[in-house]
């Protein structure tokens, strides 16, 4: 099937009433779902099921020439493994995803650029069609053995050639440092630097923590600050439990006090936009602790690959070479299972561990 960078344009344009009603038929009779979705960090699950969704339309309808509709094929879920994933050719590593298809879907702004996908959004993919047909009862074509093995041989090959996904960097105390440094006294500066030692020393802070602290949760104490974490990732009820309260002290106490005194917040979000002419805006959004930690890593000029999860990382690396207890890490950190936080604190711990040295 040709199809041209036009008729996608036209045809996908035409398909946005359905892309959204395909949506809601997935998901709206579901009060489960529904609510999970709608609930604080599942903001970010909602986005990422919608524009797989979509993206699963836009494919079925240009590649495949008829609409999307569940259930979903088994033969047609390998396909979209052999579109998306790359396989070892005589000329070298290819997908199957015609040129043409992936041009119109690049235009119709469905996918970022032409070419392959990751691995992990692959797999994704897959889990959120698979949630689909879980949701409707519906035979589910991603439990299928066929997909099941094609994926773990998939994984198998990505391994070999040592095309698996990689961690970001973690941001450990000299890299974080570096960062810290590039924030002056503005209210931008004040603003970055209280945001960044928050999200560090209380633990590694996911980024929809860090925008959802405010005056109200965060308690000043004797000894600086007690955030109160309410719903977390691993907490999505909210249940009080004795881990919840995270203490911000020394430095990150100092320069949280320093920005809440610039901006003059008495209430509601702490961390928060700076307009021009320093007006204090609206809350920030969790894509915006990325990108300051993007923009700060760039202006200290640290080698690198960082994110946001690179704070929550880096404090359990930084942790483990500091030799700290993993109880302890996890107790601050949150997380709920060990084999989530162990590869970081054993990433720490590795270069000074005696084991290594044994000849020494």
């Amino acid at each position: 099937m040709k199809v041209t960078q036009a008729d996608a344009a036209s045809g996908i344009a035409e398909q946005r009433p359905m892309l959204a009603a395909e949506l809601n038929e997935v998901f709206a009779d579901n009060v489960s779902i529904h609510a999970l979705l709608r609930e604080g960090s599942a903001a970010n699950t909602l986005t990422s099921y919608r524009s797989a969704i979509q993206y699963w339309a836009a494919w079925h309808q240009l590649r495949l020439g008829v609409p999307f509709t569940l259930p979903i094929p088994v033969k047609t879920v390998l396909q979209f493994i052999a579109d998306h994933v790359e396989h070892a050719s005589g000329e070298g590593l290819a997908h199957d995803l015609p040129v043409s298809v992936d041009a119109a879907l690049v235009a119709a702004r469905v996918k970022r650029r032409p070419g392959p996908f990751k691995l992990a959004t692959v797999r994704h993919r897959l889990a959120v069609l698979s949630e689909a047909h879980e949701t409707k009862g519906l035979p589910n074509p991603c439990r299928s053995r066929a997909v099941q093995l094609v994926m773990e041989r998939t994984r198998s090959a990505y391994a070999k050639r040592g095309g698996c996904s990689v961690h970001k960097d973690a941001l450990t105390k000299e890299p974080l440092e570096k960062l810290l440094a590039t924030c002056d006294d503005s209210l931008i500066g004040l603003r970055d630097r209280a945001l960044l030692l928050f999200a560090w020393a209380s633990g590694g802070r996911r980024r929809s923590e860090v925008v959802r602290a405010t005056v109200e949760n965060t308690h000043r104490v004797p000894e600086g600050f007690l955030f109160m974490m309410g719903v977390s990732k691993t907490n999505q009820q909210g249940a009080a439990r004795a881990d919840q309260n995270k203490p911000v002290v020394g430095r990150a106490a100092l320069a949280l006090e320093a920005w809440l005194a610039a901006s003059q917040i008495k209430s509601g979000s702490i961390f928060r936009r700076v307009r021009r002419g320093g007006v204090i805006g609206g809350t920030l959004g969790a894509e915006a602790v990325r990108r300051i930690v993007l923009a700060r890593a760039t202006k200290a000029g640290v080698e690198g690959d960082y994110t946001a999860h690179s704070l929550r990382s880096g404090f359990v690396t930084e942790a483990g070479r500091q030799g700290l207890p993993l109880g302890d890490i996890m107790g601050m950190t949150g997380h709920a299972s060990v084999a989530s936080v162990i590869g970081y604190h054993r990433a720490g711990t590795s270069l000074s561990s005696k084991v290594a040295r044994l000849l020494d």
